[in-house]
């Protein structure tokens, strides 16, 4: 797939299934998200994989998070349990911030949030279903300890990888003009 198709066409796929890409496959995600812009090249990001009975034990974390919150029905604690069912991969995408005198966290944050988008992009381009989660879980401090996560560290999202169950829908076209607009000072 040529790159600018690649950009113009990738959408979000929530409908996944079995099988989740194969070696060689996930070794292009991930050369894909090292090609990040990275200023100061502090490559301030890290990767989790999750998959088999890894996806269980992390839907019992969710699940014990949401318990700790208080007031958990079973409904909500079904439901968490159930999230990482959703695909047969999960890439925990981490920033790793650091203390520097040129690059502040913000960029550093902004640098795996990139490298998150490369995955997405290279999945599409090799006809992989994915699609970016965040919500609750995604900041809470029983999750990222479970997760082995530092105090620097921060999720910046789970990528739900596999093989979309249908045919992803044609990505929308939208008026550029709504959105640039120029600037003479």
């Amino acid at each position: 797939m040529e790159a600018l198709d690649a950009l113009l066409n990738r959408v979000s796929v929530a409908r996944l299934t079995d099988p989740a890409p194969d070696g060689a496959q996930r070794e292009a995600l991930f050369q894909a998200a090292l090609r990040a812009p990275d200023h100061g090249q502090l490559r301030p990001w890290r990767f989790l994989t999750i998959e088999g009975e890894g996806r269980d034990r992390l839907g019992e974390l969710f699940a014990e998070a949401v318990e700790r919150k208080g007031d958990a029905t079973s409904k909500a604690l079904d439901k968490a349990r159930a999230m990482p069912l959703r695909a047969p991969l999960l890439i925990v995408v981490i920033a790793c911030l650091q203390d520097h005198y040129k690059v502040p966290k913000s960029e550093q944050r902004l640098a795996a949030g990139c490298a998150a988008h490369g995955i997405l992009l290279a999945a599409h381009a090799q006809g992989i279903g994915a699609v970016w989660r965040t919500g609750d879980l995604a900041f809470d401090d029983h999750v990222h300890q479970g997760l082995g996560m530092a105090e620097n560290e921060e999720v910046i999202g789970y990528l739900y990888v596999g093989t979309p169950e249908n045919q992803p829908r044609p990505a929308p076209v939208l008026e550029t003009a709504e959105f640039v607009q120029g600037w003479g000072g």
